[in-house]
């Protein structure tokens, strides 16, 4: 369910370039490396379209969610959430961010406010959340998020 999937988890971070900003639902990447900016961005925006290959591509095979329901939850059970019939994100809105890099890993970070339909049933809700980001094989890959309500 996407309400599940808010309650544990944000839209965190992904395909268009740095600079070129799609609204709120996009994080503010510019400043990272390149790449990993525009991962975070192709990111953002495929969990705000419930875009299934782009998430396949984006989150490793290993992702874990961990999030308020204090259940995890993998890449396939994530994904089927976003996708639900029936679920789609109207808004979304990314704010106090925080940004760690180093060589191969990442942590981006921070608020998120987003509403729509879960299964045809309205939600609102804020996220504190944090995703860790691992460039394996040459390409950026979210490996964790960690995902909360907040008040």
């Amino acid at each position: 369910m996407r309400l599940s999937h808010w309650n544990g988890m944000m839209f965190c971070a992904a395909l268009v370039a740095p600079q070129v900003w799609a609204g709120q639902e996009v994080g503010d990447y510019r400043g990272l490396p390149e790449d990993l900016a525009a991962a975070a961005t192709a990111y953002d925006l495929a969990q705000y379209k419930a875009n299934r290959p782009e998430l396949e591509r984006l989150l490793a095979d290993d992702y874990t969610l961990a999030g308020s329901s204090g259940k995890n939850q993998t890449k396939a059970e994530f994904i089927a959430d976003l996708v639900a019939p029936g679920s789609k994100t109207t808004y979304l809105a990314i704010t106090q961010q925080v940004r760690k890099v180093w060589p191969d890993g990442a942590v981006l970070g921070g608020m998120a406010e987003a509403k729509g339909l879960d299964r045809g049933k309205p939600f609102t809700v804020r996220i504190r959340f944090v995703d860790v980001w691992a460039k394996r094989d040459g390409r950026w890959q979210v490996v964790f998020t960690q995902a909360n309500t907040a008040p």
